[in-house]
């Protein structure tokens, strides 16, 4: 290994975490009557939410890369259960845009908020530096996973 020896210990290190809290999400998921893909789905549209965007079903299927028929049961599967709700776009209203309930919210929060409380004051720990770096890295590698998904949709490496 030599010198990535301690690059290579982080990498893992940080795939030991996914793969925890992906399993995590997997316990939850199943207490509560849902696939993994809906929390996943869930996810999206908070992060929507934060990042002040809307969503439609098109666009959180593409996120999930489901198909139609796939989005559509797991919207229907989602609102049944309360976690998720249908309204129309107030700026074009026939849009249906999806958002995640209060609901579902204080289910989320009591079952992962211990974790990203433990996170949180973690991070304050750090001085700014450090936490700069760690946003860099975590955003340099989200982007090279990214990178290396896209690429692979767009056929790279099919000449094999």
């Amino acid at each position: 290994m030599g010198e990535q020896g301690s690059e290579l210990d982080i990498v893992h290190l940080l795939r030991r975490v996914t793969s925890e809290f992906g399993l995590r999400q997997a316990e939850f998921a199943a207490r509560h009557g849902m696939h993994p893909t809906d929390v996943r789905a869930l996810v999206c549209l908070l992060d929507a939410e934060r990042e002040g965007r809307g969503v439609t079903a098109g666009r959180l299927g593409a996120e999930l890369g489901l198909n139609s028929a796939g989005t559509t049961g797991l919207i229907d599967r989602l609102e049944r259960l309360g976690h998720l709700a249908r309204t129309r776009d107030e700026r074009d209203r026939r849009r249906v845009l999806l958002r995640v309930t209060p609901q579902a919210v204080e289910l989320g929060w009591a079952a992962f908020g211990p974790a990203i409380g433990s996170a949180v004051a973690l991070l304050r720990e750090f001085d700014a530096g450090e936490v700069a770096a760690v946003r860099r890295f975590l955003d340099g590698f989200l982007a090279a996973v990214s990178k290396v998904s896209a690429d692979e949709e767009g056929g790279a490496g099919s000449d094999a």
